[in-house]
Parts: C-alpha cells; sequence; structure tokens
C-alpha cells in the first residue's frame, strides 16, 4: 500500500462549475472534481494540469490552494484489490481555464462518462463525490482561506 496523492480542480465559467460526470454499476450517476494521480517527480501543480488536460481537454491554469482532505479503505477486500487507491489525499485548487480553446481528453477515469458544466445553485442536486469536498464546495468557493476538510475511514 501505498498513499495516493491526488491534485484536483475546481474550474467556474460563467456560474459553472466543471465536473466529470461518471457511473458506477453499485452507486449510478456520480460526479467528481477534474483531476487525478500526481506522479513521481511531478509537483501538484503539474498534476491538475495534466490531470485536467487529459479527462476534460482542458489546459488550466491553478490559482490557488482551497482544501485538503484525506481518504482511507478499510474494506480490507477493496484493499487487496487497489492497493494504491486505498490511502488517499486530495490537494483541491481553484483552477481557471488558460485559453478557451478545448482539446480531446486523452485519459478519462475509468468510471467517468463525460465532463459537464454544472450551474453552481444546482449543486446541491447532485452527488458529488468525495462527501467532504461536494458538502463543502460552495464553502471553497466563498472562503478566504484554505480549509481540511478532514479525514474519513470508509468500510
Amino acid at each position: 500500500m501505498s498513499i495516493r496523492s491526488a491534485a484536483k480542480a475546481i474550474i467556474i465559467k460563467d456560474e459553472k462549475i466543471l465536473l466529470n460526470k461518471c457511473r458506477d454499476e453499485k452507486i449510478g450517476v456520480y460526479y467528481t472534481l477534474p483531476g487525478g494521480g500526481q506522479h513521481p517527480y511531478e509537483t501538484l501543480h503539474e498534476a491538475v494540469i495534466r490531470e485536467c488536460l487529459e479527462e476534460t481537454g482542458y489546459t488550466v491554469i491553478p490559482v490557488r490552494f482551497v482544501a485538503l482532505y484525506e481518504e482511507i479503505q478499510m474494506d480490507a477486500e477493496v484493499r487487496e484489490k487497489y492497493p494504491d487507491y486505498t490511502h488517499r489525499i486530495y490537494h483541491v485548487f481553484v483552477c481557471e481555464i488558460a485559453n478557451e480553446k478545448l482539446g480531446e481528453p486523452t485519459e478519462k477515469d475509468s468510471s467517468q462518462t463525460a465532463s459537464e458544466w454544472v450551474a453552481i445553485g444546482a449543486l446541491d442536486t447532485i452527488r458529488l463525490f468525495p462527501n467532504a469536498i461536494g458538502e463543502n464546495i460552495v464553502n471553497l468557493l466563498n472562503s478566504p482561506a484554505a480549509m481540511f476538510l478532514g479525514s474519513e475511514h470508509h468500510g
């Protein structure tokens, strides 16, 4: 097992946030922030830029760090099947789109079906995972200081 560091992006445009729409057989449709795992020798800024381009086709510029969240999977079966994904630390950044030129996503997450602009006012009507981020997304947008969203054990 290793600790996986992930860089996630909050991208706002015209009162909408860009989210990855995902589907899982067990839980149905849900959303996540674009972003993903940091590679060795890659900075968090480099990771969020690369991941957003891969998943959404947009080139972004990280503007400010807004949150840290830790998630630990306790289920033995999940730990055995996905050892590199059972202890994650999410670093969340507000990002701007570098240019309006939209490229083709090159490496979507396995459960990702699309990238979708969701109205900020509609965020309470969707399931945004992880829950700690979903429950605090509006606070993250409005807070001048970065927030620690806690550590959770699942399973």
